[in-house]
């Protein structure tokens, strides 16, 4: 082997581990969700390439209204899912989309896009 491949596949193998940091590697601690008069736990949470921010943190019993402010036009991110509470919501771009369910249970919950490709992660305490 040459040094020439030598080099060209060490790189390639640090592009993989970085691709997989980033998909799959550990998050924060997250946003904990403010709570309103209403009795809301409420966050908002803009897509542009991902979910900001990625975690949010709320606690079980209470209802959850999670903002959703799509900043981009790709297809992937018109749609969120909430598999665990069947939960679905349409993003259209510019848009203020509230999503509401109550989380029974403590745990950690995923949302993703219509594709999986975009990933955030609900912490119910």
């Amino acid at each position: 082997m040459t040094v020439t491949q030598i080099i060209v596949t060490v790189a390639g193998l640090a592009l993989i581990a970085a691709v997989a940091w980033f998909f799959w590697g550990p998050r924060g601690d997250g946003l904990t969700a403010g709570v309103t008069s209403s009795g809301f736990q409420e966050a908002t949470i803009a897509v542009k390439g991902a979910y900001t921010p990625d975690v949010v943190v709320v606690e079980h019993g209470k209802p959850v209204r999670l903002t959703f402010l799509r900043q981009e036009t790709a297809a992937c991110s018109e749609k969120v899912l909430f598999p665990d509470f069947n939960t679905a919501a349409e993003l259209p771009e510019g848009q203020l989309v509230p999503v509401e369910f109550t989380p029974d249970q403590p745990g950690e919950y995923e949302f993703t896009c219509g594709m999986g490709m975009l990933r955030g992660k609900l912490v119910v305490r």
